[in-house]
C-alpha cells in the first residue's frame, strides 16, 4: 500500500464486516449499473510515495521552460519570498480560522486583518483601508462603483488606455448593465503616460472619475498629481490602480499624489504566481468616503477592563445589512492571502521593501540599457519606469518569442494582441530574482534572433 493511504485491506474488511456489507461496491448498489459504469475513473494501480514522487518529477522535467529565464510581468510578478512566510502560515490557528463574526473568539484573525489594513493604508497613502478584496481587477471595478455612490448623477468614467487590459475588461463586465455609466478611453502619449492634454480637453462636469494605472501596463509611472488636479477641477474623483505594489516602496504614494481611491493587486507580497492566482486586492480611500467603501473594516478598541481588542467596525456587505443598503456583495476577505501578504510586509519592513524595490529598479535600468544597445531593439516609451519597460523590435514578436524560447528564454509579454498600435512590441520585466548573467544572456539571444 502507498504511504499516504490510511486503510489497509484488513482495515477495509474489518469496517465492511462491522457495517454488514460484503464489498465496497455493494455500498453503491442502489445506483443503477449503467450510471456506475459511466462513472468509472479508469485509474492505474496505486503507487508508493517514492514511486509517485519519481513519476511526478519526471513529468515536471518535461515542461517546456521549467528552467527558463523568465522576463514576464504584466500584472503577475516573481519575487523572493522569505521562508518565514510559509513557516508562520503552517500554524494551525491560521489554517483553521474563518470569518470573524464573533470578536470574542476571533481576536487573532481580527488582529491580522487589522494589521493588513494598516499596511495597506500606509502603502497607498490614504486614511482608511478595508479587509481585502478578491484581487486587483475586481477591486478596480468596486472602486468605480464606490465613486458612483459618492457622486451620484455623474456618468462618465475615464479609463486610461494604458490601464491593464484585463482590468479594463473586468470593469466593462461590472458596468455593462448599468445604463447610467459610460466608459471612455484616455489615450497614451509618446512617453507612455496618459495624454493629459486630451484628458483636459475632454473632461466635463459629467465626469465621475479618472482611472490610471500606477505604474501602468506599459511599465510607465503616471503623473497622478497632474491628472488628479484636472479631475478635481471638474469635481471628479481620481482612482489609481497598481498591479506591482512593490513600486509603491519607491514612488510617491497615490494618496500623496492626489488620488481619492487607490487599489492594488497584492500578489507581489509573498503570493506565488501559481498560473495566475490567487490574488488579493488592496483598497484604500479618504476618511470622508468611508461609508461608501465596499467590504468591511476591522477596528481597534478596548474592552470593559481597558484591554486592547479588535472588532468588526464596519460591515457593508449584503450578508450583514439590508441588501438595498449594501455597498458590495463580496463575501470573503481572502483571509489567508491577506495574511500571507501581511507576514511578507512585516518580515521585510519599510527599509526591506525599499531595498527590494531599489534592486528591481536598478536591474530593470541595466536591462533597458543592455537591450537598447542590441541592433533592432529600441525603447518604445520615454516615461519613467519601475521594473518593466516596452521594447520595439525589428521583427514580429511571435517569431522573436519563438527564437528566444528555443534558447530557454521567455523574453517578455507581447502587447500587440491588446494594443494593435504597438506592433512588434513586448513588455520586459526584471525583478530582483534576475541576475546580470541572465540579462546579458537575453541580450545576446535577441541579437542572434534579430540578425
Amino acid at each position: 500500500m502507498s504511504a499516504y493511504t490510511p486503510h489497509s485491506e484488513a482495515d477495509i474488511a474489518s469496517m465492511l464486516e462491522t457495517i454488514g456489507v460484503p464489498t465496497v461496491d455493494d455500498l453503491f448498489a442502489t445506483i443503477p449499473a449503467t450510471l456506475r459504469q459511466q462513472a468509472g475513473l479508469g485509474l492505474p494501480a496505486g503507487l508508493t510515495e517514492p514511486e509517485l514522487r519519481r513519476e511526478l518529477t519526471s513529468l515536471a522535467a518535461r515542461n517546456a521552460g521549467a528552467d527558463a529565464a523568465v522576463f514576464l510581468g504584466a500584472g503577475a510578478y516573481s519575487h523572493a519570498v522569505p521562508a518565514v512566510v510559509d513557516q508562520i502560515l503552517l500554524r494551525s490557528e491560521f489554517a483553521t480560522a474563518y470569518t470573524p463574526y464573533q470578536p470574542e473568539v476571533s481576536q487573532g484573525t481580527l488582529q491580522s486583518v487589522f494589521e493588513f489594513q494598516t499596511f495597506t493604508a500606509l502603502l497607498l497613502g490614504l486614511d482608511v483601508a478595508n479587509a481585502s478584496m478578491y484581487d486587483g481587477a475586481s477591486a478596480t471595478a468596486e472602486a468605480i462603483l464606490m465613486a458612483r455612490r459618492v457622486l451620484p448623477g455623474r456618468r462618465v468614467v475615464w479609463l486610461a488606455r494604458s490601464l491593464h487590459p484585463q482590468y479594463r475588461a473586468t470593469v466593462a463586465t461590472y458596468v455593462c448593465r448599468l445604463p447610467d455609466l459610460e466608459l471612455r478611453d484616455i489615450p497614451f502619449g509618446p512617453d507612455g503616460r496618459c495624454d493629459l492634454t486630451v484628458l483636459e480637453a475632454a473632461l466635463r462636469d459629467d465626469a465621475l472619475c479618472v482611472v490610471l494605472g500606477y505604474p501602468n501596463v506599459l511599465g510607465v509611472i503616471e503623473d497622478v498629481t497632474a491628472a488628479a488636479s484636472l479631475a478635481r477641477a471638474v469635481g471628479a474623483l481620481t482612482l489609481t490602480v497598481t498591479t506591482e505594489p512593490l513600486a509603491l516602496a519607491m514612488v510617491k504614494s497615490p494618496g500623496a499624489s492626489g488620488a481619492d481611491i487607490a487599489v492594488a493587486e497584492g500578489q507581489s507580497f509573498g503570493l506565488p504566481i501559481s498560473y495566475g492566482g490567487p490574488g488579493v486586492g488592496l483598497f484604500a480611500t479618504r476618511e470622508r468616503y468611508l461609508r461608501s467603501m465596499p467590504g468591511r473594516i476591522v477596528g481597534e478598541t478596548v474592552d470593559a477592563k481597558g484591554r486592547r481588542g479588535f472588532v468588526l467596525t464596519l460591515a457593508t456587505r449584503e450578508q450583514h445589512i439590508r441588501r438595498e443598503r449594501a455597498t458590495s456583495n463580496i463575501c470573503t476577505n481572502q483571509g489567508l492571502c491577506a495574511l500571507r501578504a501581511t507576514i511578507f510586509m512585516e518580515s521585510l519592513g519599510k527599509q526591506g521593501l525599499r531595498e527590494v524595490a531599489w534592486q528591481n529598479a536598478q536591474k530593470a535600468a541595466y536591462a533597458a540599457e543592455r537591450l537598447g544597445a542590441v541592433p533592432g531593439v529600441r525603447r518604445k516609451f520615454s516615461g519613467p519606469v519601475f521594473n518593466e519597460f516596452v521594447v520595439e523590435l525589428a521583427k514580429p514578436w511571435p517569431a522573436v518569442d519563438a527564437g528566444l524560447r528555443g534558447q530557454g528564454l521567455i523574453g517578455g509579454y507581447g502587447l500587440e494582441p491588446a494594443y494593435p498600435e504597438l506592433k512588434n512590441c513586448a513588455l520586459v520585466c526584471v525583478t530582483e530574482l534576475k541576475t546580470k548573467d541572465q540579462i546579458d544572456r537575453l541580450a545576446r539571444a535577441l541579437q542572434e534572433v534579430l540578425s
